[in-house]
């Protein structure tokens, strides 16, 4: 007879036990969370109502908008409510669907990264050909085959998880359900995890990383060697600034978390990391794309005259 008993739910343990710093948090990462709707959800409106903006650039560009809305609110209402109570209990199936949907959207954007450096790289190194290479059809299929790689990848990383026996304690050291503190509280052997974890983070992770700091690598050289207008590459720089920027911010903390192995599983490291490609990035985001692209900062101009003062339109 098995003596072993079945783990039905999980308490996340959050950032911190301190009563006066959990107010302190909630009120931080609330306003945070705030500006990320607010900020990625300007975007995804001014992209679909101004029809200069629909180009397969800013069709991407809503994409990430929409990929850093669900990110942090897959994570975020949940560590909120944990700063309001002691213990923050969640089921096994409700830890599970938060992995995966964490999965599936950090997957996705990883993807998406790449795609908007291929899009860059036929933009800018191949004009005559962008619109044909680029076309609508051309944009849904990569949109389509980012999401479906992230779908995947989240599916496998679910699944097997699920399959795993957790026979106690249930105190995950993390404020949400993430795969490496789930393993740590698994019973049994995690080897083929690990493994599984490490190979399809390298596959999908490392190679989106690297296909896309080649493409800047090429654009850059592109535009040092071939290009010889001070304009025309002042422009490309800028462009390529804000999208590199995103890159590292997006996969820095991103690669330390799950393609670095560490000894053992070193939760409370892994929360930091987590909080800026969670968080931090996607209120990030907007500013950066805004502040360095003149045809966003107008066309948001153009859209809130046209909404606040709609006389003198």
């Amino acid at each position: 007879m098995d003596n072993k008993t079945e783990v039905s739910d999980f308490v996340l343990l959050g950032l911190t036990n301190l009563q006066g710093l959990k107010n302190f948090l909630f009120s931080f990462f609330l306003l945070l969370y705030m500006a990320n709707v607010l900020g990625n959800g300007t975007i995804i409106v001014i992209v679909v109502a101004e029809p200069r903006l629909h180009t397969p650039m800013y069709f991407f560009l809503g994409n990430l908008s929409i990929l850093d809305i669900c990110f942090s609110t897959v994570a975020v209402p949940k560590m909120l409510s944990s700063f309001l109570s002691e213990n923050q209990i969640i089921s096994f199936a409700g830890c599970l669907a938060q992995l995966y949907f964490f999965h599936l959207i950090g997957s996705t954007e990883a993807m998406l990264l790449a795609v908007m450096a291929y899009d860059r790289y036929v933009a800018i190194c191949k004009p005559l050909h962008y619109r044909l290479v680029m076309n609508s059809r051309a944009c849904l299929f990569l949109a389509v085959a980012t999401w479906s790689s992230g779908f995947l990848h989240a599916l496998m990383s679910t699944v097997m998880t699920s399959l795993l026996h957790f026979c106690g304690p249930n105190l995950v050291p993390h404020f949400f359900c993430d795969i490496k503190p789930l393993l740590s509280l698994a019973c049994g052997s995690t080897h083929l995890n690990l493994t599984l974890l490490n190979i399809d983070a390298g596959v999908l992770g490392l190679s989106s990383f690297i296909l896309t700091l080649f493409s800047y690598i090429y654009i850059i050289s592109f535009l040092l060697l071939k290009v010889h207008s001070q304009e025309n590459r002042r422009k490309a720089f800028s462009t390529c600034t804000s999208h590199l920027t995103v890159v590292f911010l997006f996969y820095m903390p991103s690669i330390s978390n799950y393609m670095i192995p560490f000894p053992g599983f070193p939760s409370e490291r892994d929360m930091i990391p987590t909080l800026m490609y969670c968080i931090v990035t996607p209120v990030l985001n907007p500013l950066i794309y805004t502040l360095k692209n003149k045809e966003v900062k107008s066309t948001l101009k153009k859209f809130l005259n046209r909404k606040l003062f709609p006389e003198r339109i």
